[in-house]
């Protein structure tokens, strides 16, 4: 059965319900997660898989409400291992980028257990603090620093909580840890290289002269790349970095003249802050021509549909028609539109 099979007498019911809580915006949406909800419950789902659904629901509705009052704050998400130590080098180097974003104005979202993810917080402080825990029969609760103002939010299932960890930052920034930290990166790592997330910076930050990344970058450039198994250039769009000042800077800067993009069928639309050059313009078709499926770079007003949603009407933009397979080398042309003479 779909969700079309649902039987005429419901769909009225639910079209009532809709009507007496007053749901007018995005009505279509909250219809089909009602319908969809219906539907488990007249296919007899069994009931781990209802526990399993319902669960993630609640807990990213929680989600949503935590984060919905910061929406337009810029947010960067630190992930760590929770055994870092409070001596340890890695843990003052989590403070203190974290410490840097913040009074940059931007928002650290963590974890919120301890080691790596207390250190980013005690460096944003609680005001600058987002949390987003799980439970654990063998780790501590929430640290205190996004407890004491409530900013944190408790998960059950790491799949919701991992999407929370990524959806609203801007920008990301991985210490050295185990299992998990290294399950975070690589999940980073494939949504760009898949297109399926929007380019953002991604750090991977050591303590000084640490070499922690660096044998991730031999296993890579010795293993991974020789098998053909991801492309030689997947890991340009990572930092590698044991320099706090080089973090902040590669996650302040990748918003310096690229303010956010848009697909409208097969065209692509990059909004920036500043306006390009006839010459720049012409630059970019030579530096990237190989990206395009047809046609060229060119400026453009906001498109119909970007119009209808008053969708960042007023910045400048470029559109082109970008090659399927060219979606996971976006960053390379986002970091050539930053570094244009006309981006001040």
């Amino acid at each position: 059965m779909t969700d079309a099979s649902l039987p005429e007498g419901l769909r009225q019911d639910l079209a009532a319900l809709l009507d007496d809580a007053g749901i007018r915006v995005d009505r279509p949406l909250v219809a089909r997660m009602l319908q969809t909800a219906l539907m488990l419950g007249i296919e007899h789902t069994g009931r781990l898989d209802l526990k399993i659904a319902s669960s993630a629901l609640s807990e990213m509705r929680d989600a949503f409400l935590l984060f919905q009052p910061f929406h337009e704050v810029p947010k960067v998400t630190v992930f760590g291992s929770a055994r870092t130590r409070h001596d340890d080098p890695l843990y003052l180097q989590a403070r203190d980028v974290a410490a840097a974003l913040a009074a940059d104005g931007w928002m650290v979202v963590t974890g919120a257990g301890p080691g790596i993810m207390q250190a980013a917080a005690e460096g944003a402080g609680a005001r600058m603090s987002l949390g987003v825990s799980i439970r654990l029969p063998f780790e501590e609760k929430a640290n205190s620093i996004v407890s004491e103002d409530a900013h944190v939010v408790s998960m059950k299932y790491f799949f919701t909580r991992k999407l929370m960890l990524m959806k609203e930052s801007r920008g990301f920034i991985c210490l050295p840890g185990g299992f998990g930290t290294l399950d975070e990166m690589f999940e980073l790592l494939t949504l760009q290289q898949t297109g399926k997330a929007e380019p953002m910076p991604i750090v991977l930050l050591d303590a000084d002269g640490g070499g922690f990344w660096d044998g991730l970058r031999r296993f890579v450039e010795d293993h991974m790349i020789p098998s053909g198994v991801i492309s030689p250039d997947d890991l340009d769009r990572v930092l590698i970095t044991d320099s706090v000042e080089r973090a902040v800077s590669e996650v302040t800067g990748f918003w310096r003249n690229y303010h956010s993009l848009r697909w409208v069928g097969d065209r692509l639309v990059l909004r920036l802050v500043h306006e390009p050059t006839d010459a720049e313009i012409d630059g970019l078709n030579e530096r990237f021509a190989d990206m395009c499926a047809e046609g060229r770079i060119e400026r453009s007003g906001p498109l119909p549909v970007e119009t209808a949603d008053d969708d960042a009407v007023d910045r400048p933009r470029l559109v082109l028609t970008l090659k399927q397979r060219a979606v996971g080398s976006l960053h390379t042309l986002i970091r050539a539109l930053n570094q244009l003479p006309s981006a001040g």
